[in-house]
């Protein structure tokens, strides 16, 4: 099926393509509950889970660059220390030194402060349930908060994760043996994939406890997520997590946006979360004042900062994921997928 044609399809169905919070500078997300505060970070309900997270949280590849593993736990803890509890990670990232490095930051109480989440890449039951058992021996825990699907860009992933022997079968029995809280997936590629795995899920009469894409002022004007895909997860009730904010450093190389006002357009959304890259304290420093500084955007703001990101993010040449293969980590690896 064209995109053109399913996106169709789903506009005849009811559900909406465009964001009036997007638009209008209002969203259930913009400003979170009164009072509901950790340290500097306010707190949001992660879809209808019942669970509370930081609008901001900690992205699991960045904080596995560090020469020292020293410095990795330095960060992770610093962040925790000042409220952010939302831990991002992936059983591919670094070759295991992310989830190695956040399960040895996490020991000495630290475990129990965080939302943690991981991704798997496998898309066989066999190759998932390893996957998971891995992620879990190197974090160091016996459960995960939230597991995701990682890296759906292709349209055929939803079905193989839901057929027979897939990966959904090793999830949901991990889930049942309380290995993992909830279940949700990723992507980067065309918010059509997302729309898919979401319509695959229905059909297998299930339904996701979140969802994370790219949420940023350029991604607005092209292929984009909140648009097509923010609608539909808050009308289902399912966790809005946002990353790419700044595109991998991508956005900042147009020179058009600062790192504040890509974090604000994100957390303006109806995002549960926000992940971000931080490799260094001065990083974390960066977001951290970007939580305390964040004020709703009004509708003249708003349109301001669409209004001068419009010609540069026109064909989606700053939003490489979208549009090449080098952030596809298993397109070159395809034996993760099992």
């Amino acid at each position: 099926m064209k995109r053109r044609d399913f996106l169709q399809a789903v506009t005849a169905a009811g559900l909406p393509l465009a964001a009036d919070h997007l638009l209008g500078g209002q969203s259930a997300g913009a400003e979170p509950e009164s009072g509901n505060r950790h340290g500097e970070v306010p707190y949001r309900p992660l879809g209808r889970t019942g669970v509370q997270v930081s609008m901001i949280g900690l992205g699991g590849y960045h904080i596995g660059m560090q020469k020292s593993e020293h410095d990795s736990i330095r960060i992770i803890r610093s962040a925790i220390d000042h409220g952010i509890n939302f831990m991002d990670n992936s059983w591919d990232y670094n070759d295991g030194q992310s989830e190695i490095r956040m399960g040895k930051a996490l020991q000495g109480g630290y475990r129990d402060k965080v939302f943690l989440m991981t991704k798997i890449d496998g898309r066989t039951k066999k190759s998932a349930a390893e996957q998971l058992d891995e992620s879990l021996k190197r974090l160091q825990t016996d459960h995960l908060d939230l597991l995701q699907f990682h890296e759906i860009i292709r349209l055929e992933d939803p079905d193989r994760i839901f057929a027979p022997g897939g990966a959904m079968e090793a999830v949901q029995a991990a889930k049942r043996a309380g290995k993992v809280r909830f279940i949700g997936f990723t992507g980067h590629k065309d918010p059509l994939v997302h729309l898919r795995m979401l319509d695959v899920a229905g059909k297998h009469h299930f339904r996701f406890d979140a969802v994370q894409m790219p949420l940023n002022l350029f991604d607005a004007h092209f292929r984009s997520f909140a648009h097509h895909v923010v609608p539909v997860l808050v009308k289902e009730g399912i966790g809005v997590l946002g990353m790419k904010s700044m595109g991998n450093g991508l956005l900042l190389q147009s020179k058009v946006v600062t790192p504040i006002e890509c974090l604000h357009y994100a957390m303006n959304l109806p995002t549960s979360t926000v992940i971000t890259g931080m490799d260094s304290l001065a990083l974390l420093k960066q977001g951290l004042q970007a939580v305390r500084t964040f004020k709703p955007l009004s509708k003249t703001q708003l349109a301001a900062l669409l209004r001068k990101t419009a010609p540069a993010a026109a064909e989606g040449r700053y939003e490489l994921f979208k549009t090449d293969t080098v952030f596809d980590a298993t397109a070159r690896h395809p034996e993760w997928l099992g």
